[in-house]
């Protein structure tokens, strides 16, 4: 399975945003990465939307408290990534 690629679509951020979209971007993946790494490890059976929902929890978990409040993952991917999971199990 590919790695999971968070990209933030905001086309008209002002100078200093834009500037903070790639590392942001960067920690975004990280986190749905390594939620990815779990979930994937204790896999048990689960459907799809409880894999999704796992997913979303753990990145959500290992981002700081402000930016996972304001974090709103595209939900088809996270179904993507979360059927790849249960696919390959």
């Amino acid at each position: 399975m590919a790695e999971p690629h968070v990209t933030l679509n905001q086309p008209d951020l002002d100078p200093v945003p834009e500037k903070l979209r790639e590392p942001l971007e960067e920690q975004l993946s990280s986190a749905l990465q390594r939620a990815t790494e779990v979930v994937s490890a204790d896999y048990h059976g689960e459907g799809i939307d409880e894999v999704a929902a796992r997913l979303i929890g753990e990145t959500h978990a290992g981002l700081h408290p402000d930016i996972a409040t304001a974090f709103q993952p595209d939900t088809a991917r996270i179904h993507q990534v979360a059927a790849a999971i249960v696919h390959g199990h």
